[in-house]
């Protein structure tokens, strides 16, 4: 009996100094007891519990896109490759609509309708200029990307000089100058490229000697080969003047005319130059030229044409003394920009920088056989001289363009050229008077 008393008053202090422990806790830490939903504070973390996904930076962002490519050629292979990896990446959807060449006869239209259009790809001067209203500026956008530091100052100057800003990014550059022949050099001793028109001479002759026709010449391309002349000793602002009004007489375009007349007489012109097109530019496939006047993808047509992998170079079309433009090269490109009214600007330009450089820009390059838009990216062998030519390149020039502005005289100018190459005239100043007659 005494053994069940004294066990019951053991219980009842257990359970007493239990409760006041209890009460003690509450009052040291009120409220410290966690939500039911959670695991207690001392419970350890599951460590191999999956944390949730994290959203992309542009999830639920949709892109359209205006193509000046017709689905299947390589550009729009790899435009179509960017947009699906560039979703992959950043989760924006980017729709591709491939127009075609004659994107250029809707485009205005629609963007003055504010048609639903991110970005657009055409050549660079229409973006520059007929559609340059309907454009995002794009300056601080490039800042930030350091797009400077890889792209051809030359595309940016001629943006801003039309826009008053940066509007397009290039895509597809192109270039011209003189394309030869790297073996045929050697051959004939040719250590360096001409940069004068003393040297330019001194080369055609030291190839005529080693037996090859110095320089290849196709009907369709005198108007081109002799701008450059023009060019370097006129400027292209002087050659619009001329053309619209007459004056060659007396000016230095007597002298360029009388350049290309000395090159025929001194039997720097291939055989048989002016050729119909492309016979004059295949010799140098088939070793009977080293260089020609063009731009760059001649040096595709040449090698698919005459089955022959040339080892090309390039130099720029060279400088003349007293000349009024020694520093320009032929330039164009197809380049890409974003409408003004986009609700989605830096997507659309992460997009375009995610196409044209780094890999996808390589395979630009590669697949679609062009000169790289990302300079630090390397362009196909045949191309080899175009991406320092670009950056070397002072001020762009257009193809003839000044040749062109007189629409009625036009087409005779060109048939002109062509003479000109053929040796109709006695001289530059028998050339230009010629040109003036046109006028009266």
């Amino acid at each position: 009996m005494k053994m069940k008393k004294l066990t019951s008053l053991l219980l009842a202090s257990v359970m007493v100094l239990s409760m006041l422990a209890g009460c003690g806790n509450k009052a040291d830490a009120p409220n410290s007891e966690p939500p039911a939903s959670n695991p207690p504070a001392s419970q350890p973390a599951d460590d191999n519990k999956e944390p949730a996904p994290a959203g992309k930076e542009y999830d639920g962002v949709t892109l359209t896109m205006w193509s000046m490519w017709s689905s299947g050629e390589p550009q729009a292979n790899v435009i179509s490759e960017a947009a699906a990896a560039f979703e992959e990446k950043t989760g924006a959807k980017v729709n591709i609509e491939f127009k075609g060449r004659d994107v250029n006869k809707v485009l205005a239209a629609s963007l003055e309708a504010k048609d639903n259009i991110d970005i657009i790809e055409d050549d660079y001067k229409r973006i520059g200029t007929v559609y340059q209203d309907f454009t995002m500026d794009l300056t601080d956008m490039a800042k930030a990307a350091g797009y400077e530091e890889f792209s051809y100052q030359c595309f940016t100057d001629q943006s801003i000089a039309w826009c008053g800003f940066l509007n397009a990014i290039t895509e597809q550059p192109n270039v011209g100058g003189i394309f030869y022949d790297k073996d045929a050099f050697e051959k004939a001793g040719i250590t360096a490229e001409p940069k004068t028109w003393a040297e330019f001479l001194d080369v055609c002759q030291k190839l005529k000697d080693a037996g090859v026709g110095p320089l290849a010449q196709d009907s369709a391309y005198c108007d081109f080969a002799f701008y450059h002349t023009l060019v370097r000793y006129l400027g292209e602002d002087k050659i619009e003047e001329l053309t619209l009004n007459g004056g060659w007489s007396g000016t230095a375009a007597e002298q360029a005319a009388q350049d290309i007349i000395d090159l025929r007489n001194s039997g720097f012109l291939a055989d048989g130059a002016p050729d119909e097109f492309p016979s004059s530019q295949n010799k140098i496939g088939f070793e009977q030229a080293a260089m020609v006047i063009c731009a760059d993808y001649v040096t595709a047509e040449v090698n698919g044409n005459t089955g022959r992998e040339i080892n090309w170079g390039l130099f720029n079309y060279p400088t003349v003394e007293g000349g009024a433009d020694n520093g320009a090269a032929y330039m164009g490109a197809n380049s890409l920009a974003i409408t003004s009214y986009s609700e989605n600007g830096q997507a659309a330009f992460d997009f375009i920088m995610f196409l044209t450089t780094g890999e996808m820009g390589q395979k630009l390059a590669d697949q679609a056989h062009q000169i790289p838009a990302d300079s630090r990216n390397t362009a196909p062998a045949d191309l080899t001289g175009t991406i320092e030519t670009l950056k070397a390149a002072q001020s762009p020039m257009t193809w003839c363009a000044s040749l062109s502005v007189n629409a009625d005289l036009k087409d005779t100018i060109k048939s002109m050229c062509t003479e000109l190459f053929e040796g109709k005239y006695a001289d530059g100043a028998a050339f230009c008077a010629a040109m003036d007659a046109l006028y009266k």
